[in-house]
């Protein structure tokens, strides 16, 4: 990985160890595994688009459920957002994005504003993508905004398909983080010349 907005981060619990490397001005290269396939390719998504170099090797008490390591990818994840971000010089801060998939069309805004919180709209039609549970997206942003310190909003425009509306987001949420990263200017982009 180049140097520069970088970090890598561990998290080793009872029920998970995930070590993650991650770059913000990366190319979208990814090396990804969870052991739960239809998340690794949710992530991949996530970094092809947000042009985000990421390396994950997850590891979880899947055979109970996946929950705990989604969840906890989430806040490994943000953790190194957090820390790769540094203090935010010269960032755009905020960025919206529309992302279409067929019939669905799924909206991310994006503030790195400091502030951890997740407004999350999107309908869970059919929970089960295989062996994957949709209802987990919410679960993984959450924690993602939380360790990032980050106001996400996601929601859906319109939408019936369940794995259309979840690409769409990892989509669009790449999309919109990769523009709210980028530097467009010098110093803090507050009022307050702090986030």
């Amino acid at each position: 990985m180049k140097s520069g907005r970088t970090a890598e981060v561990r998290r080793k619990t009872s029920e998970t160890d995930i070590t993650l490397k991650f770059d913000i001005d990366g190319t979208g290269v990814y090396a990804i595994d969870t052991g739960v396939p239809f998340f690794d390719h949710l992530l991949e998504l996530f970094s092809k688009h947000g042009k985000f170099d990421m390396e994950i090797k997850a590891k979880g008490d899947i055979e109970v459920d996946y929950h705990h390591l989604v969840e906890d990818t989430g806040i490994t994840l943000g953790d190194a957002f957090e820390k790769a971000i540094g203090d935010k010089g010269g960032i755009r801060r905020f960025a919206s994005c529309l992302v279409p998939m067929d019939e669905a069309l799924v909206r991310v805004s994006i503030d790195i504003s400091g502030r951890p919180f997740l407004y999350y709209e999107v309908p869970v039609i059919d929970p089960h993508i295989l062996h994957f549970n949709a209802g987990l997206v919410e679960e993984f942003m959450r924690a993602f905004a939380h360790g990032a310190g980050i106001t996400l909003h996601i929601d859906s425009i319109r939408g019936k398909n369940t794995h259309h509306l979840v690409e769409a987001c990892f989509k669009a949420f790449g999309l919109a983080l990769f523009d709210a990263t980028r530097i467009t200017g010098k110093g803090v982009p507050s009022t307050k010349g702090v986030l």
